[in-house]
């Protein structure tokens, strides 16, 4: 007699918040009732469009017959122009891999270094695909705090206390999702200095670095220390407008000597699953050297509707909302007792409005948060905002 089939341990602690909780939205939806979404920060479902020459160098690749599998660290035009965009932002870059969305990257960077038990310092809040990958991989994703006193910066003294000799690396998002901070030189430093010194590898997740809001330079950390291991992730999805091409990729920099063995074994990794998409690799010298004039105009529409959203949000009582400076996240507190996740239930089965509950992106803070994007236009994030005003103005 067959019998079920038993799903292995290392799925058991994978979540997923940012999708999972789409699952009460099609209860809602199943209902008969409408829904504004602001939970998938994909801004070419808003008002947002990939610009024309990325579409046009992957439909110039196909017909010139580059739908063949690539090399698998990615086809050469398309790793020099990410070697000379590194060095343009002051990183040495060691090697280059091209992969399928920066998500693939970070598995390489991860699965390549981390061993059951071992642990990574994760941000917290922070973009929960770190923690889940860890979980897969039976390692601890440890939490570091983000100041929210302070816009979200990290807490350097809370990240030196939670590393033990079983801690790999330091993950850091900059600009932050969800928070939307953007970091300063001197907390860069910091990690820097607390990497080297207790031999850590940094991987920067710098996926949303053109995107900032307030005019403030975004640094790179792997510029700030040539000698370091770190891998920086890019891609194609935020500030290419282009996330359903799935292109992303790994900077390795640091000390030869000290990456070498590192960096074979994510070739390893990106060997085994054999490319990433052959024509759409050729977007990214179409990206990187090609014209730049959409994202001011992002940059543009995401400070508006920013400026809108820290308003409202600040205009509800129940709810406080620090300035975000980049990406297109809002990370606001409700300043109620309650519990996140089932405030956000309760907010999406009354009002339609999708958001994710703060709880989502790490245990730190213990205050009950939420995300949401702010890519839609104003009519619809006002709308969304009269429903959530009416709504705590009834849980209150």
């Amino acid at each position: 007699m067959l019998s079920k089939v038993i799903p292995s341990k290392r799925t058991q602690n994978i979540e997923y918040a940012i999708r999972d909780i789409v699952v009460e939205a099609e209860k809602r939806k199943e209902r008969g009732g409408d829904l504004i979404y602001l939970n998938i920060g994909d801004p070419v479902l808003f008002d947002f469009r990939t610009p024309s020459h990325l579409i046009e160098a992957t439909y110039k690749a196909m017909l010139e017959h580059h739908t063949g599998y690539s090399a698998s660290e990615g086809v050469d035009v398309a790793v020099q122009a990410i070697k000379e965009d590194a060095i343009k932002k002051g990183i040495e870059p060691y090697e280059v891999l091209i992969t399928t969305g920066a998500s693939e990257a970070i598995d390489f960077a991860l699965s390549s270094l981390v061993n059951n038990g071992e642990n990574v310092l994760v941000p917290s809040p922070g973009y929960p695909l770190y923690n889940a990958l860890l979980a897969r991989l039976i390692g601890e994703a440890r939490p570091y705090k983000l100041d929210e006193e302070k816009n979200w910066e990290p807490d350097l003294d809370h990240m030196a206390s939670q590393i033990d000799d079983k801690t790999r690396a330091i993950v850091v998002i900059n600009p932050n999702n969800p928070t939307g901070a953007v970091y300063t030189e001197e907390t860069l430093r910091g990690i820097v200095e607390l990497a080297r010194k207790h031999n850590l590898v940094v991987l920067c997740d710098e996926i949303y670095e053109k995107l900032i809001l307030n005019g403030q330079p975004h640094i790179s950390l792997a510029s700030l220390d040539k000698e370091l291991p770190v891998v920086t992730f890019n891609g194609l999805s935020k500030c290419y407008l282009a996330p359903g091409f799935r292109i992303g990729w790994a900077v390795v920099s640091g000390a030869p000597e000290l990456v070498e063995d590192y960096t074979e074994a994510m070739r390893k990794l990106a060997r085994a699953r054999l490319c990433a998409s052959h024509p759409k690799q050729f977007a990214i010298p179409a990206a990187l050297n090609g014209a730049q004039g959409h994202i001011q105009d992002a940059i543009d529409k995401l400070r508006r509707r920013r400026d809108l959203t820290v308003e409202r949000l600040n205009a509800i009582p129940g709810i406080s909302c620090q300035v975000p400076n980049g990406a297109f996240y809002a990370f606001p507190k409700i300043e109620v007792d309650c519990n996140d996740k089932e405030w956000v239930k309760s907010l999406i089965r009354e009002t339609g409005v999708v958001v994710v509950h703060g709880s989502g992106f790490g245990s730190l803070p213990e205050t009950p948060h939420f995300r949401l994007v702010f890519l839609p236009p104003e009519d619809v994030l006002n709308e969304a905002y009269d429903r959530i005003e009416k709504f705590m103005k009834q849980y209150s």
